[in-house]
């Protein structure tokens, strides 16, 4: 196969879209991503760049066998699933949506804070079984609340948290974070955020919401202790990567009254076990990894992989592309 840009998917269903985005003079095909080794390696022999068709991983031994290739692009912001010390030593760099979720991603965090104070599940829930308000303002009413005013922390304030801290300006929030990168000096001070250290962050914080890369150093990243640190009163937004949390000290914390109530996205395994406790308990709120779900997003996110594959192709150096430790280089 000739074409230069190839879309890596176990079907055809995305590939014209992109066809329609990829700018002229750049020609790209699908492959299925089912294929033998020795079939894809041959399809894959000219290939520069490769556009994957979700969380999909790339193997080694295949990567190997493509000498042209320069570049893995995935549609997503995670881009866990991939070796990017072993592909980088084939000469392979792995790049990101270059933040095209980012504000559909900021837009359903605030929903999930919104949603555990005025616990919306329940409410909806008793509307479709015809209990009206049942027993919610008897039972509930001590948690709820008004998002104005409250001590949001951030943990991780790039792309996607730096997004919630500018919308939750309009809430008059008082924004503090912590992040292993510092941000640009000008963003903190216009976002008028304060740097503090975590164990600070989780004890000082209303609601605590999580916005970094899943990796060896952010894996359970908040676990018993975590969770010891925080008030009564707090609650958990987690709209990253659901392995950030330790699922049993997730589970220990709700039960034990740690923390008043949570919100969540993402989780552990997915789809989560039926038997999760999490999913029968009341002040949590769960949706199905869905967060980016939007139109914009799949719009921007296709622009962004498009146009950063065709610069390879074209000779040049990508953009948004993520090291080894998750740091992402922004050209």
């Amino acid at each position: 196969m000739d074409d230069q840009v190839v879309f890596w998917a176990p079907d055809d269903s995305g590939l014209q879209v992109l066809k329609d985005a990829m700018p002229e003079g750049v020609e790209i095909d699908w492959v299925n991503s089912s294929a033998s080794l020795e079939e894809s390696a041959e399809a894959l022999q000219n290939t520069k760049a490769i556009i994957l068709g979700g969380a999909l991983a790339f193997d080694l031994d295949l990567a190997a066998k493509c000498p042209e290739l320069r570049l893995i692009q995935t549609t997503s912001a995670g881009t866990n699933q991939l070796d990017k010390a072993a592909l980088g030593e084939l000469g392979i760099k792995v790049s990101n949506n270059g933040g095209g979720n980012a504000v559909a991603v900021a837009e359903h965090t605030i929903a999930l804070m919104i949603g555990v104070y005025r616990k919306l599940q329940l409410q909806f829930k008793n509307v479709q079984d015809g209990k009206w308000m049942s027993n919610i303002r008897a039972e509930w009413f001590s948690q709820a609340h008004e998002l104005t005013g409250k001590t949001v922390g951030i943990i991780g304030v790039g792309r996607i948290g730096s997004r919630v801290a500018k919308r939750l300006q309009g809430w008059e929030c008082g924004l503090i974070y912590h992040d292993v990168v510092d941000p640009d000096s000008e963003l903190v001070s216009d976002l008028c955020m304060e740097k503090v250290e975590l164990d600070e962050l989780l004890a000082t914080s209303d609601i605590i919401t999580l916005h970094v890369p899943l990796n060896r150093n952010t894996r359970g990243m908040i676990s018993d202790r975590e969770f010891d640190l925080m008030k009564p009163t707090a609650i958990l937004i987690n709209a990253c990567r659901g392995p950030v949390v330790d699922e049993d000290a997730f589970i220990r914390a709700i039960e034990q009254d740690k923390i008043m109530a949570a919100g969540v996205d993402v989780l552990e395994i997915e789809p989560t076990p039926e038997d999760n406790p999490l999913i029968g308990m009341d002040n949590v709120l769960i949706t199905p990894h869905l967060a980016a779900f939007t139109q914009e997003a799949s719009e921007k996110s296709r622009a962004f992989a498009t146009y950063n594959t065709a610069k390879v192709v074209n000779g040049g150096d990508p953009e948004s592309v993520v090291l080894p430790d998750d740091s992402i280089i922004v050209n």
